[in-house]
């Protein structure tokens, strides 16, 4: 298939992005920024969507933005733009309704690496490596630095912006820009098993949960916990809250439609 990005749609609403530009690293060149968008915005409007597992083809998960493609444009108007529009499409993964986790095949650099993290969840292969490696270059990952601080204890954050240095998969884990670290063979397995949890759960409350879970991170902890409340008074009157908690009062598996 010729196309940037392949989506596929199973029956239970399981999502499947996969980068397909493995001879430039799923560079996320212009191209791929909007197909990407695209493919999040029909997801978003999607009712029977309930999870999004993106991946990549090839030795890279991606290598960040497509380098070659910045310096044929040397202009602030193109490069405040390409930031923009890479921007409005990592936003768009948080606001989706539905948990987005990230398969981590190969190496992640720079805007590679602010994709990991900017994914709800993500499970990485003990072959992959991590770096936001734009320093070496002259190029400080500032935007690469937004999610990744909303991930990673502040002063290892600091460490890799500043050196560009790699991590690999379980020091990833143990920093908490991934979920899990396993081996390759064992890479789909895990997050089909994160899939199924998810799966098993009403629709309705990780959508509202999400959305809570930002919000509430940006918020002073007073504020965030009238939201919180709020959420979960407006979650409880909801038919699946209603008969999940009834299930278990009455010692039964809920029966969500």
């Amino acid at each position: 298939m010729d196309q940037p990005l392949i989506v596929e749609r199973d029956g239970r609403g399981v999502v499947r992005f996969t980068l397909n530009r493995p001879a430039s690293f799923n560079a996320l060149s212009e191209e791929m920024l909007a197909a990407l968008q695209s493919a999040l915005d029909a997801v978003a409007a999607d009712e029977g969507a309930r999870v999004v597992v993106l991946g990549a083809q090839g030795k890279a998960f991606s290598a960040g933005h497509h380098l070659k493609e910045m310096i044929a444009h040397p202009s602030l108007d193109y490069y405040q733009r390409l930031f923009a529009q890479c921007s409005r499409m990592m936003l768009a993964i948080q606001k989706l309704p539905v948990p987005v986790i990230a398969r981590v095949q190969g190496l992640a650099t720079a805007a590679g690496c602010q994709l990991v993290a900017q994914c709800d969840l993500a499970v990485a292969s003990t072959d992959a490596s991590f770096a936001v490696s734009g320093v070496n270059f002259g190029l400080f990952c500032s935007t690469p630095s937004v999610p990744l601080l909303r991930n990673v204890p502040a002063k290892q954050a600091m460490e890799m912006l500043v050196t560009g240095d790699f991590i690999d998969a379980g020091e990833a884990a143990r920093r908490g820009l991934v979920n899990h670290a396993v081996p390759p063979a064992e890479l789909d397995a895990r997050i089909d098993q994160l899939v199924a949890s998810i799966l098993a759960k009403p629709r309705v409350a990780l959508a509202m949960g999400k959305e809570l879970f930002y919000r509430q991170r940006e918020m002073g902890l007073e504020a965030a916990y009238q939201l919180a409340g709020q959420t979960m008074a407006a979650n409880m009157m909801d038919g699946c809250a209603l008969e999940g908690v009834t299930a278990f009062t009455q010692k039964r598996k809920p029966g969500w439609a």
